[in-house]
């Protein structure tokens, strides 16, 4: 009960057969076959190497030549991508840095024209003032010169009725301003020796 029969004969007919054999398939294996097939199976792969096989290779070396620019044009992406990465974090960078120094010129500039905006200010009050005293100190002169006229004329009219005569005379008139400057005179450095005391 062989399942496996080698067959003696190299003549058999086919590597591999079957035999019946009391009622039973037998597998049988012939090695000559098998060695014939394996040769023809070698003779074909070298025609089809010499056929072919340098398109083949061509082929191949092309296909890893690809492959391999591709790796390398990927890495490179890569490297661009990172390159261009930094470029825009610098540039970012580089923008605040512009977008603060603008913001300080701004505020430098707001600052000096609010501070030229005082200063202009305060000229202007200090003129303002300043013609204001003027203008006081005129108007008190305009006055004083009125009230001397009229302290002068009151006084003539007061020492007519005094001497019961008119006193009209050039002379008479300049002794009475003169004495009214006197008097004022005296009146306004006492006014000054007490602004003197309370400063």
């Amino acid at each position: 009960m062989n399942l496996f029969a080698i067959s003696p004969s190299p003549f058999a007919g086919g590597g591999v057969r079957y035999q019946e054999g009391e009622g039973e398939a037998v597998l049988a294996i012939n090695f000559f076959w098998i060695v014939v097939a394996s040769v023809n199976f070698l003779v074909f792969a070298g025609l089809l190497y010499l056929a072919f096989g340098k398109q083949v290779s061509q082929l191949l070396a092309d296909r890893r030549e690809r492959i391999e620019q591709g790796i390398r044009d990927a890495e490179q992406a890569r490297r661009d991508r990172d390159s261009a990465e930094q470029e825009r974090h610098e540039a970012l960078a580089e923008a605040r840095r512009e977008a603060n120094e603008i913001l300080a010129r701004a505020q430098k500039v707001a600052q000096e024209t609010r501070d030229a905006d005082i200063a202009a200010t305060r000229q202007e009050l200090e003129r303002m003032r300043t013609r204001a005293s003027d203008e006081i100190e005129a108007e008190k002169h305009r006055a004083l010169a009125e009230l001397r006229g009229e302290v002068a004329d009151l006084a003539l009219a007061a020492a007519g009725v005094v001497v019961r005569e008119s006193m009209t005379g050039d002379r008479q008139r300049r002794l009475v301003e003169e004495f009214l400057a006197e008097a004022a005179s005296a009146s306004n450095g006492g006014a000054r020796t007490k602004r003197g005391s309370r400063g």
